[in-house]
């Protein structure tokens, strides 16, 4: 209780130098509004169902995109960590495109695959699957080697050893992964809706560019924080649990948070 009501306090301090700023002068209202302009859009997005139905086609896109980009980087990093050759092969070649900014997969996805949702899909994938096949490594390489032996001294081996022991005790850093995933998985679907324009569904990248076409920033600022509270939230309600779970369950270190 005492976390939320310092967190509560914490943004309404945000929210009230916002107003500070507005009422400044120094800025125009056309160019910062403030947030009651914001809430009202908000506000008027969720009644007319604009917000809703935007919001739904992203996490869409978003679910199938990251659940490819992890059905794909998990073998893949299970796979890099067997030995140094798939190393300094395939883990370079993950690590160099993890450093790859989103964006910068959008005019391949337009050239490959025009104005349609593939492209969207394979811009997601791509922002997904090396931070994946990062983690799976690195969780892997972590495992105290003292599991393997004795898996195998109780006569475990080759598959069975990875599927029962690797990959369980690999599961704390594999949901940290997935979570540093979902991150570059979100931020590669905004860069994608906003260049990639489709007329089978709308979504948050989408209005986030309206607005700015239409020097509408209180539409701008409102789905930024709509996009910000979204990932809290999945963050709070579903990778949070699962990792700190895990952490206790394996005995490695987390800061409880």
């Amino acid at each position: 209780m005492k976390r939320l009501a310092s967190a509560l306090l914490f943004f309404a301090l945000l929210i009230g130098l916002w107003e500070l700023a507005v009422r400044s002068g120094r800025w125009s209202a056309v160019l910062l509004p403030s947030p009651v302009f914001v809430a009202e859009y908000i506000w008027g997005a969720l009644l007319d169902g604009t917000l809703a139905e935007s919001t739904w086609v992203t996490l869409k896109r978003l679910l199938l995109g990251y659940a490819a980009g992890v059905i794909i980087g998990l073998p893949l990093g299970l796979l890099t960590s067997t030995s140094q050759l798939f190393e300094d092969t395939l883990g370079a070649l993950a690590l160099g495109f993890q450093t790859l900014p989103s964006v910068c997969w959008v005019p391949l996805a337009l050239i490959w695959f025009g104005q349609t949702e593939s492209a969207m899909l394979f811009v997601v994938i791509m922002g997904t699957v090396w931070s994946v096949i990062i983690a799976t490594d690195h969780g892997a390489r972590n495992i105290p080697p003292i599991y393997a032996r004795a898996a195998r001294t109780m006569g475990s081996g080759g598959f069975h050893t990875w599927t029962r022991v690797i990959l369980p005790a690999s599961l704390p850093f594999l949901v940290s992964g997935m979570k540093q995933g979902w991150a570059f998985a979100w931020r590669s679907l905004m860069a994608a809706e906003i260049y990639v324009t489709i007329l089978t569904g709308f979504g948050l990248g989408h209005l986030l560019h309206y607005g700015r076409e239409l020097n509408a920033m209180d539409q701008v600022i409102g789905i930024m924080i709509v996009i910000v509270a979204i990932g809290l939230l999945v963050d709070r309600l579903l990778f949070s649990p699962w990792e700190h779970f895990l952490h206790r369950r394996w005995g490695t270190n987390i800061k409880q948070g």
